[in-house]
């Protein structure tokens, strides 16, 4: 693999909206990838892969040398940390923000708070800043029933459409972080790969600036 260019991918939505643009970037897999069962795979150029992750591992994968390449959300980057990485491109694609939301129609509570998350730094940052004192509780999807159960009494968390926070009584209430997907790079590939990455980067940007100008 250490000769090949290896770009780790997010699975799901990212995924999706991914592809299309590498395809015009002239790198697209030889095979579908949602009917395979496999993590690595080859492409129509002979020297990329594509490795399929979760979109939480991509920084871990391209920071240590695992992929020299990688597609995830600004909110797993700022959540994790991205020491050893360049953020050289927004795809401008999954767009979305990080978000508080509570049970529709409740007054927020005086003091402290407790405070469902996936997003542990970010949300103690954010409360931090606003001068409240939040207990966060760490959990890892169905944020939605916190409030509804008593488990907490906000949530922070991506929100799209704010459809399922409707669906299960809820209301979005501040927004955090606007968030997109972006392009990051291993620093030593980028010295030692710089000739194949560099082509990359630039027809990504084109793909992007064509659709932006749509």
């Amino acid at each position: 693999m250490t000769d090949n260019l290896v770009i780790a991918l997010s699975k799901g939505r990212i995924l999706k909206e991914t592809l299309p643009l590498l395809a015009e970037a002239g790198v697209e897999p030889v095979e579908d990838l949602s009917s395979s069962r496999k993590l690595i795979f080859d492409t129509t150029v002979n020297t990329i892969k594509f490795i399929i992750i979760r979109a939480t591992d991509v920084p871990a994968y391209v920071q240590y040398g695992g992929a020299d390449l990688g597609v995830t959300g600004k909110d797993v980057l700022m959540e994790h940390g991205a020491e050893g990485i360049y953020e050289p491109l927004d795809l401008c694609i999954a767009k979305c923000k990080l978000m508080t939301a509570a049970l529709k129609g409740e007054k927020k509570p005086t003091g402290r708070i407790r405070v469902a998350t996936k997003f542990v730094n970010l949300a103690k940052e954010f409360y931090a800043k606003q001068g409240i004192q939040a207990d966060i509780i760490k959990l890892y999807g169905a944020m939605e029933l916190a409030p509804v159960l008593n488990l907490a009494d906000e949530i922070v968390d991506i929100v799209d459409t704010g459809n399922t926070l409707r669906a299960n009584g809820l209301e979005p209430r501040e927004a955090i972080h606007d968030i997109s997907t972006r392009l990051v790079v291993n620093r030593s590939s980028m010295k030692i790969k710089h000739a194949q990455i560099q082509p990359i980067i630039e027809r990504l940007a084109e793909a992007v600036a064509k659709r932006q100008r749509k």
